[in-house]
C-alpha cells in the first residue's frame, strides 16, 4: 500500500486531480468530507462542540450551524484551537480506519487541505501539491464560486504560501491549464510514479541504483534532502538521534550521482533494527544486497561514507522519482564521524572538492556500463580515506 498526501491552496483544483486519481483506481480519503461526517447530528464530535460553544451553534434540524460556529471562532485563536482539538483527532481516527480497510495493494490518496499548515508532510511516503498561481486562483474563486475578490484574497493569504507548499512537495502538479491537461498530468503521475512506487513498497524492493551517472550540482538537492530527512526522522521516532544530509549531493558545487544520501544516527545496533519497519513503511526498504544486520567488519563503500563498524543497516528509496539512500549508523561511531567530516571538508576546501570531482569522473568513466555501483564506490573510497573497519 502507498499512502499519498494530496493538498493545494483554495482554488487550485485539488478536487479535479483527486477525481482523476480515483478514476484510475485510487482509494480516496477526503479530510473535508470526514470533517463533516464526524460532527454530524448524533456524533460525539457534535456533542463536544455543543458543550464547548453552546447550543447556539446548532440549527433547527439538530445539525451543526456552520455559519454560527464560524462567527464564534472567527478572530478568536483560543476558540479555534478548541475547535481543532475536537475535530482533528476525530478526523485522524476516521482516516486511519479507512486506510486500514483499504486493500494491501491500494494507492491511498489522502486529500488534506491543510497538510502543509498542519506540518503533516513527513507522515506520508509521497506528497503531491496541486499548484496554481495566486492570481489565477483569485480569478477562479470569483468566477466559479461567486466569492468577492477581497474575500478570496483573504482566504488565500490565510493559508500556506506557494514557497511553503513547494518545500513540502515531492510532486508539484501544475493545474494552470485546462482540465484535460490536468487529467493528462494526473495520468502521468499515476502511471510513472504512484503505481511503481506502490509495487516497490509492497514487494519491499528499492529502486535499483544501476551504473554511475554523474550530473551537475542541482540547487534543489538540499531541499529534497530536508524533506526526506523529515520523513526518515518521523519514521525513526524516539529511536533516532538525528538525520543528516551527507554524500556528494550535500556539497555545493560538486558533481554527483542524482542520489540523495542521508545518515540516520541511532544509539545502538538494536535501535537500528527497531527502526527498520518504520523506514520501510515510509518508503525506504532495506537494501536487499546487504545483510539486514551488518557485521562489524563488512565494507561496502558508498559516497556517503563507509559501511563498516558503526554502520548497522542500509535502506534505499522505493520511489522511482527520487533515488535516495539511508545509512543507519551508531551515533558517535567512526563511520558516523567520517561521513560528517568528509562532508565538511569538501564544503570548506575547494581544492579537495575539485580533486574529488576528478576522481569521481574517472571512476564513472571506468564503470560507465557496470550495473554494480559498489565498484564505482570502491574506486572513489581510496581518495576519501574511508577507514577499513
Amino acid at each position: 500500500m502507498l499512502r499519498t498526501g494530496l493538498t493545494g491552496g483554495i482554488g487550485a483544483g485539488k478536487s479535479t486531480v483527486a477525481r482523476r486519481l480515483v478514476e484510475r483506481g485510487a482509494v480516496l480519503v477526503d479530510s473535508d468530507r470526514l470533517a463533516r461526517e464526524v460532527v454530524a447530528a448524533g456524533t460525539e464530535g457534535l456533542a463536544a462542540i455543543t458543550e464547548a460553544f453552546g447550543a447556539g451553534v446548532l440549527g433547527p434540524d439538530g445539525e451543526l450551524d456552520r455559519p454560527a460556529l464560524a462567527s464564534v471562532v472567527f478572530g478568536d485563536p483560543a476558540a479555534r484551537r478548541t475547535l481543532d482539538g475536537i475535530v482533528h483527532p476525530l478526523v485522524r481516527a476516521r482516516s486511519d480506519e479507512l486506510v486500514a480497510a483499504a486493500p494491501p495493494d491500494a494507492i491511498v490518496v489522502q486529500d488534506v487541505p491543510l497538510l502543509v499548515e498542519g506540518g503533516m508532510a513527513a507522515a506520508f511516503p509521497l506528497v503531491v501539491v496541486v499548484g496554481v498561481d495566486a492570481e489565477e486562483r483569485v480569478r477562479r474563486l470569483v468566477a466559479a464560486r461567486g466569492m468577492a475578490e477581497p474575500d478570496a484574497r483573504a482566504r488565500i493569504a490565510a493559508q500556506a504560501t506557494d514557497a511553503q507548499r513547494r518545500a513540502a512537495a515531492d510532486v508539484w502538479l501544475d493545474n494552470s491549464g485546462d482540465e484535460e491537461t490536468t487529467r493528462r498530468r494526473a495520468d502521468a503521475l499515476w502511471d510513472e510514479r504512484l503505481v511503481p512506487f506502490e509495487e516497490n513498497l509492497r514487494r519491499a524492493l528499492p529502486v535499483p541504483e544501476g551504473p554511475p551517472r554523474l550530473v551537475d550540482p542541482d540547487p534543489d538537492w538540499p531541499g529534497q534532502a530536508r524533506r526526506l530527512a523529515d520523513r526518515v526522522a518521523a519514521a525513526a521516532g524516539s529511536h533516532g538521534r538525528g538525520v543528516e544530509h551527507v554524500g556528494s549531493t550535500a556539497v555545493p558545487g560538486l558533481v554527483a550521482r542524482d542520489v540523495v544520501d542521508l545518515q540516520l544516527a541511532v544509539e545502538s545496533r538494536s535501535d537500528a533494527n527497531r527502526v527498520a519497519g518504520g523506514l520501510a513503511a515510509a518508503g525506504f526498504p532495506a537494501d536487499p544486497d546487504l545483510p539486514a544486520d551488518l557485521p562489524a567488519d563488512l565494507s561496502a563503500d558508498r559516497d556517503a561514507g563507509p559501511v563498516g563498524a558503526g554502520t548497522v543497516r542500509v535502506h534505499r528509496s522505493a520511489d522511482p522519482g527520487r533515488p535516495a539512500v539511508v545509512v543507519v549508523r551508531v551515533h558517535g561511531s567512526p563511520a558516523w564521524r567520517h561521513a560528517l567530516g568528509l562532508r565538511e571538508r569538501l564544503r570548506a576546501d575547494g581544492r579537495a572538492r575539485d580533486a574529488y570531482a576528478e576522481r569521481k569522473h574517472a571512476a564513472a568513466a571506468l564503470y560507465a556500463d557496470d550495473p554494480d555501483p559498489r565498484r564505482y564506490a570502491a574506486h572513489t573510497a581510496a581518495w576519501r580515506g574511508d577507514p577499513d573497519e
